[in-house]
């Protein structure tokens, strides 16, 4: 059920390969959804008494992994089950960026073949986490002119094979850290891996397991001076967001329960941990039951960002002025101060 009138008027309409999903849509007179709730009076510092959540686009499968390109002042995201990437500017609207995006091949029967998170390295790349192919992978082409060419970057541990890398963060030293949990596996692919794993990927291709012990790993973000990482799990029975403190070299030496929402789930309060980011003064905007949770670095939940739909991820445009969100079939953003 959409969470708002289907009467408005739209300006520009894009058909979309979508069959579970109404056709995708790009408002340009924003309508509004949602509210924002306010626990703690630090939220205030963050979110303006009077934000709005925007929608700016509608009609995708499952939206994810939005991702700002500064150079070109627009933000691109996943639909993960059609296997696109679409691209979002203030000045252009919607348009399609890249498909396939996770998968390669010729199987048309693929619950979530796209690709997932997505990542900028230092170079400029487009790293992804692509399910269908069970990889990490760098788009061979430049930003400015995609198409589906892929280098693998990593493909497995230890001679097996990934489950489905879901959710990435690059460090300043080029390290990348991801998320493995079987999410983009079909009934018929072969789980070579008996734990679902948080990994480190180092610039000389080495894979390294950091923690093996969580249940269902999915989004992954660092912390502003980097040692430390977080963890959004996705378990409907241990739904929580985890901390884990690293060395100089990116290791894992402790970690730790930051926030503990499996009693927020309701049947109004849909979600579980998925993606999240950190800002800049530290705080955690972390999507889960309800929308998108605002978390103090000590594991304090300052309120939440009600988007009325099951919330996948979330993201800064560089200058922190809005965060994106992408929320089951749409794309919003709320203003931040």
């Amino acid at each position: 059920m959409k969470a708002f009138s289907k009467s408005f008027v739209f300006l520009i309409l894009l058909s979309c390969a979508s069959p579970k999903k109404e056709e995708v849509k790009e408002n340009k007179i924003f309508q509004t959804i949602g509210s924002v709730e306010r626990l703690d009076s630090a939220v205030n510092s963050l979110i303006p008494a009077d934000a709005q959540i925007e929608v700016l686009a509608s009609g995708f499968e499952w939206a994810e992994g939005p991702l700002w390109l500064e150079d070109q002042q627009a933000l691109i995201f996943t639909d993960v089950p059609t296997n696109k990437i679409w691209k979002w500017t203030e000045k252009d609207s919607l348009s399609l960026f890249l498909t396939p995006s996770g998968y390669l091949g010729d199987r048309t029967d693929k619950g979530e073949p796209g690709a997932n998170g997505l990542a900028m390295d230092a170079l400029g790349n487009l790293i992804l986490c692509q399910h269908g192919e069970r990889q990490v992978g760098k788009m061979k082409a430049a930003l400015d002119a995609p198409r589906p060419e892929f280098e693998a970057l990593a493909t497995g541990y230890e001679g097996k094979r990934f489950n489905s890398p879901n959710d990435l963060a690059f460090n300043s030293k080029g390290q990348l850290f991801f998320t493995d949990p079987p999410y983009g596996m079909d009934p018929w692919d072969v789980k070579e891996l008996d734990f679902q794993g948080v990994y480190r990927l180092d610039a000389d291709g080495k894979v390294t397991l950091l923690v093996d012990s969580l249940s269902r790993p999915n989004g992954i973000a660092l912390s502003p001076d980097e040692s430390k990482f977080y963890i959004a799990q996705s378990d409907p029975e241990k739904a929580r967001y985890y901390e884990y403190s690293l060395d100089e070299n990116g290791n894992v030496v402790a970690g730790k329960v930051l926030l503990d929402v499996t009693a927020l789930q309701s049947e109004s309060k849909k979600g579980l941990p998925d993606g999240l980011k950190v800002h800049s003064n530290g705080t955690l905007f972390a999507t889960g039951p309800g929308g998108v949770l605002v978390i103090s670095p000590e594991g304090k939940h300052l309120g939440t960002i009600l988007t009325e739909n099951g919330t996948a991820n979330c993201g800064f445009d560089s200058g922190e002025k809005y965060l994106y969100m992408t929320a089951d079939s749409y794309l919003m953003r709320i203003p931040l101060k």
